[in-house]
């Protein structure tokens, strides 16, 4: 008789917060990091056949994992197991201590734990609280920004957006597009001096600013390849100019699939009516502040990092042309990037963030 499937690992949502930061961590054992994905996955309500093969460890291993965590949580976590070598000089209570403060309390006078005001707080070395630290993933001198979704339509608008990502219509371009306004074109008071051996490039930390633009780019999903045009502002005509740039771009015996934001311009009366005579063209509007939805972000911050922050333009039409170059060369060599995550299981996160913020709100 085949053995029922486990029910999902019980676990509080400050479990899940250490052990969603093992996971993605890049210091930890990976044998822990494994661990911390499979308690995740457990967690979700994945079975354990499923768990395995995801995480290419054995059944027994995975059911090993589940039961020490429900019997010690992560008490046991970043301590040495018992056998030769030098034992463990810090107690799994001191630990438990560690973790419990810096997840929910924090110094007095200040906003987060430091290792010193950790180990003085706990009666340890400041090499021991930096080492529980580095063991869990926890790291209480960042912080992430973050947004959870209000919109009325966010279940509707995110299914109908992931389901393009993950099966895009035949016959069909489905493209991520967006602006980035304001774009600065900024020039350095000093000349910078170039990299040399044991020594880095250098610039002033002070600019001239001499003039903006605003770039509208769309980015293939299926290609990596951008349609991209700069403009001098970001009205409803400008966003009507680049419609019809990717319609010119575009081959006709295409269906054009268009995700993008709620923006003003985007539902302009001459917008609606420019669409109206274009029927190839489908909107599809992700959730409010939701724009991690929308691929071509992706983009935008790799154009950022690797043209626009060290860049110097003494123009408006230097840093057009120096944006221009850097989608020639983009789309010379694209780099699609690849969606995996399905609506369900970014509604299952959502679910959770929305259940831990009402439980600190109350």
């Amino acid at each position: 008789m085949p053995r029922p499937p486990a029910p999902a690992l019980s676990m509080t949502a400050a479990q899940r917060e250490v052990l969603i930061r093992i996971a993605r961590s890049s210091t930890t054992a990976h044998r822990e990091v494994m661990r911390a994905q499979v308690l995740l996955d457990a967690a979700d309500g994945i079975a354990n056949a499923e768990i395995a093969r995801r995480h290419r460890v054995s059944i027994p291993t995975v059911r090993a994992w589940r039961a020490a965590f429900t019997s010690d949580g992560l008490t046991g976590w970043g301590t040495v197991k018992k056998g030769r070598g030098r034992k463990p000089v810090i107690s799994e209570a001191t630990i438990a201590e560690i973790v419990e403060l810096t997840t929910h309390t924090t110094p007095p006078g200040a906003t987060h734990w430091s290792c010193r005001t950790m180990a003085k707080r706990v009666g340890v070395s400041p090499a021991t609280v930096q080492r529980v630290w580095s063991e869990l993933g926890l790291k209480p001198h960042l912080v992430e920004t973050f947004k959870v979704s209000n919109d009325p339509r966010f279940t509707e608008k995110l299914i109908d957006v992931v389901g393009l990502y993950l099966d895009p219509p035949e016959k069909a371009i489905v493209l991520c597009m967006d602006e980035k306004s304001s774009v600065q074109a900024l020039d350095r008071t000093q000349a910078s001096l170039p990299i040399k051996p044991g020594r880095a490039a250098t610039m002033t930390h002070d600019y001239k600013r001499n003039g903006t633009t605003n770039l509208f780019a769309a980015l293939d999903v299926l290609t990596g390849t951008v349609i991209g045009r700069c403009l001098p502002r970001h009205r409803h005509e400008e966003f009507l100019t680049f419609l019809k740039t990717i319609d010119a771009e575009v081959p006709q015996g295409l269906q054009i699939h268009l995700i993008l934001d709620n923006y003003s311009t985007h539902k302009h009366a001459d917008v609606k009516a420019w669409l109206k005579r274009h029927q190839r063209f489908h909107l599809h509007v992700i959730p409010t502040s939701s724009s991690w939805l929308n691929q071509v972000e992706r983009w935008f911050r790799e154009l950022t990092d690797k043209n626009l922050r060290r860049g110097i333009f003494a123009s408006v039409p230097d840093l057009i042309a120096s944006i221009q170059a850097y989608i020639d060369a983009s789309n010379a060599d694209p780099q699609p990037y690849k969606w995996t995550a399905t609506a369900e299981s970014i509604l299952a996160k959502v679910t959770r963030a929305r259940t831990t913020l009402n439980q600190q709100a109350s």
